[in-house]
């Protein structure tokens, strides 16, 4: 490891400030499985707004993004901050006042209490596969950063950021990710912002002209959103793929839970757009200048390290580096509580305790430590994946390709639909998530955007089908003389939830 410099130590000294943050609000949780879940749905605007934003800025929207523009265009990079803010808006103004009123602590709630055990299990599995990926891309994005700065190999630089993240999100839960998103996710945006007039302004003594003549043909017009030759196939299924598949984003949701009231998680959600939006410019054109300042680069996922290191001032270099490793962290967070919320609240509380075992479940003590347990494991699973395939950017669409292909149209349809039933959810999650996976290996490269397109709506269809052709069977429409769904069970849901949530579903 090379001796400290600036750099180190502004790294240092923002690892200090996220644990010690992170790890103070244990305080918080209070013993309490809801308080460390969904921060006893008790937050804010401020902190809705500011959560949201910050699992939306990350080190996939951010230093992946960076490298997809340098490889392959403008397109393809912005298309993860346009579909993630595409997103939060169709979040705020369709699906989070509602979902919020439900009460629910993870997502997979939802799907138990409209469509039962077997969809939330189904469902648990697929968002925590979905899950893992997204953090594994935050991971390499830590890793690369600390790699840079320190001098160390990517495997020891990954874990440092992997063994932070556990450390606070172990001790806080939702109330960890609340506090340190505050001085992590600004600090990123002003830094992102910073590079970008330092090249665009003239600062770095190069007219901003120059540098964009740099970049090949096509990468800086809309060739790469109207062109099959220019990857507009690929960039508009990233878009969409993220504005629908997002939606069924635990992490996301987790967040509009946890928001005191559905307007607050309404204005959270578009105020979380707002600020993705204001990332769009800045975090994609660093990797058009890149091609000016660094042309033929090994690894087109270290320009921003390298930028960061050798072309501007330290001070704002010294931002851009804290930047992206808080967007990295923060979304990581909250990808790993997400998870560890599923597998001891959806498939060990109730699926494997409650429906297959027949035993009482955990209380509500058991459920915390449980939770906290599984953050180890789950750590453990998106570290390797990181270390095996380091892919920031492309791990995030990849991620939300599998939830839009199955999970989606449950979700909308089971919301504002009400002829939705068990067999219908079964054979969408069923059936999209295999479709997914087989065009996954069939599509060939040159239509590669396809095996986003072309599953979803399949499964949207065969939802509707099997729903109208096993309503009398299954009816939709009242079930327990609760309106559309499955009352919640008794021993996590507090009596203040079941109220909200028989409210919100007979209305």
């Amino acid at each position: 490891m090379a001796g400290l410099d600036g750099y180190s130590i502004a790294i240092i000294a923002f690892l200090g400030l996220s644990l010690v943050v992170g790890t103070l609000t244990s305080r918080m949780v209070k013993k309490s499985s809801k308080r460390y879940m969904v921060a006893g749905k008790s937050l804010p605007l401020f902190f809705v707004g500011t959560m949201l934003a910050a699992q939306s800025i990350d080190g996939n929207s951010s230093l992946g993004n960076s490298s997809l523009v340098y490889q392959f265009g403008f397109w393809a990079g912005a298309a993860i901050p346009i579909g993630l803010a595409g997103c939060l808006i169709l979040t705020g103004t369709v699906y989070g006042k509602k979902l919020n009123k439900m009460a629910l602590l993870t997502l997979p709630d939802f799907y138990y209490r409209r469509f039962g055990f077997a969809s939330e299990g189904i469902s648990s599995v697929i968002m925590m596969i979905s899950f893992v990926i997204l953090v594994a891309g935050n991971f390499a994005a830590t890793g690369f950063i600390l790699s840079a700065v320190f001098g160390i190999d990517f495997f020891w630089a990954m874990l440092v950021g992997a063994v932070i993240v556990l450390i606070y999100t172990f001790a806080g839960g939702l109330f960890s990710s609340a506090y340190t998103d505050i001085f992590q996710i600004y600090l990123a945006i002003g830094a992102f912002w910073a590079a970008f007039i330092f090249f665009a302004g003239g600062f770095s003594g190069t007219s901003f002209d120059t540098i964009l003549a740099a970049a090949p043909e096509g990468y800086l017009d809309l060739s790469g959103l109207t062109t099959l030759a220019g990857g507009g196939l690929v960039n508009w299924a990233g878009i969409i793929g993220l504005a629908l598949g997002d939606i069924v984003a635990l992490d996301f949701m987790e967040r509009v839970f946890a928001a005191r009231d559905g307007k607050t998680a309404q204005r959270g959600a578009l105020m979380g757009a707002g600020l993705t939006i204001s990332t769009i410019v800045p975090t994609s054109m660093i990797g058009i200048i890149a091609l000016f300042l660094i042309p033929g680069i090994p690894d087109p996922f270290t320009i921003f390290p390298t930028i960061a290191l050798n072309h501007v001032p330290f001070w704002v270099g010294a931002l851009m580096l804290m930047g992206v490793l808080g967007a990295a962290m923060s979304t990581a967070n909250g990808g790993l509580l997400a998870i560890s919320s599923v597998v001891s609240r959806n498939l060990i509380q109730r699926d494997i305790l409650k429906k297959w075992l027949k035993r009482p479940g955990m209380d509500d003590k058991g459920l915390l430590r449980t939770t906290r347990i599984f953050t180890i494991p789950m750590m453990g699973a998106a570290f390797i994946l990181a270390y095996m395939l380091p892919q920031p950017g492309i791990y995030l669409i990849l991620a939300f390709d599998i939830v839009f292909a199955g999970a989606w149209a449950p979700l909308t349809l089971g919301l504002f639909w009400k002829k939705s039933n068990m067999p219908a959810a079964l054979t969408s999650l069923i059936v999209g998530t295999g479709l997914r996976l087989l065009m996954f290996f069939i599509i060939p490269l040159e239509l590669a955007g396809l095996d986003t397109f072309i599953p979803p709506p399949i499964s949207f269809a065969l939802f509707i089908i099997v729903a109208l052709a096993t309503q009398k069977k299954y009816p939709g429409e009242k079930r327990h003389g609760v309106v559309d769904y499955v009352p919640p069970e008794e021993d996590v849901v507090r009596g203040e939830d079941l109220k909200g949530y028989v409210e919100s579903a007979t209305r």
